[in-house]
């Protein structure tokens, strides 16, 4: 396993980061701790969850996943082997059972959402604490094109001036940005160096084969301000591993369990998803390995955000970390994001 510097830190992250979100819908607190315990028994170090996880949210299993992280670290007491990532909900439809549904990045709601967090996750401590949304209106979600609307969102200096307090009281090491944007991320950098808060390290935003629209705008600050990427859903939902093929829905799966992911399924993204597949078998490559491995490998990527929901399919992602892609490939997966850039961005 390779590990790479979170940011500006001195923490050493996995190049695999272990996702958690179905922990509590579609994974019990037993298949929680035995991915831990694997992903740990392959090289993973980082682990990430969020305060609104399982998704989809419901008010019946809120915060679940991270009460399933929390009874591993009471369990085991490796708590400290660990590099821990959570997230604080922003405002959106159907999660009015989280704080009642006012959800604001001010004071109140930040210290809250922390000390409920940590409180559930049995520790002191939380490495990486990241806004899993903007609070502000603006496009992300799947949604291209900046459409301005006037809103009264709490400022991104009052922001950063309450997690500056999280951070000095030991609370949290180090702060993240979450399907943010070029403006948000430099915003909230340039504020941070002026006023000496605490420097975002990563952004957590959308990357796969069926939507790299984070190169268009947001590669290069990852790499020029060493605010790397944390990619999730790098399969797609799944639909990149090639089990969807044919419009198939096999049984326990998640877009055939909830109907509202349906980012990835779209005509298009079908369509690309099959030349993904085929460009794979043709070269005796596990289409999700080959997924994954392209992701890793970005030189903008500090981590790729892994989510299974069984020891064989956490396996055969974890085998991808060891897999470079050939110049062959790699043409051939250019060569089909030209004919079909971003199906589903």
């Amino acid at each position: 396993m390779e590990y790479r510097k979170l940011g500006r830190t001195d923490l050493d992250v996995s190049a695999l980061c272990l996702g958690t979100m179905t922990w509590g819908e579609q994974n019990s607190e037993a298949e929680g701790h035995a991915q831990i315990e694997r992903a740990k028994a392959g090289g993973i170090n980082f682990i990430d969850t969020a305060e609104m996880y399982p998704v989809p949210p419901r008010a019946e299993t809120y915060s679940k996943t991270e009460q399933i992280i929390g009874s591993y670290f009471q369990q085991r007491g490796d708590r400290a082997d660990w590099i821990l990532a959570s997230k604080i909900a922003g405002p959106g439809n159907g999660i009015s059972h989280i704080r009642d549904g006012q959800l604001k990045f001010d004071r109140q709601h930040i210290v809250a959402a922390l000390d409920a967090s940590l409180k559930r996750l049995r520790t002191d401590w939380i490495d990486l604490y990241q806004l899993h949304w903007p609070e502000r209106p603006t496009n992300f979600f799947g949604q291209l094109g900046y459409r301005h609307q006037d809103s009264d969102f709490t400022p991104l200096e009052e922001t950063l001036a309450v997690l500056d307090e999280q951070v000095k009281a030991g609370k949290i090491r180090h702060i993240g940005l979450s399907n943010e944007t070029p403006w948000g991320t430099m915003k909230f950098l340039q504020l941070a160096e002026s006023r000496g808060w605490p420097r975002a390290v990563s952004i957590q935003n959308p990357y796969n084969l069926l939507n790299r629209s984070f190169e268009v705008g947001l590669a290069e600050v990852a790499i020029r301000e060493q605010c790397g990427l944390l990619a999730y859903s790098p399969l797609a939902f799944g639909m990149l591993s090639g089990k969807y093929e044919g419009g198939a829905r096999p049984e326990g799966a998640r877009i055939s369990l909830f109907s509202r992911f349906a980012r990835y399924t779209n005509p298009q993204s079908e369509a690309a998803c099959s030349r993904y597949v085929a460009l794979a078998r043709e070269h005796g490559l596990d289409p999700a390995q080959m997924a994954l491995a392209f992701v890793t490998a970005q030189p903008f990527v500090t981590s790729n955000i892994i989510g299974a929901t069984s020891l064989e399919q956490l396996e055969s992602n974890l085998a991808s970390a060891e897999l470079s892609l050939s110049a062959e490939v790699l043409a051939g997966i250019e060569a089909i994001h030209k004919a079909q850039p971003n199906p589903a961005p």
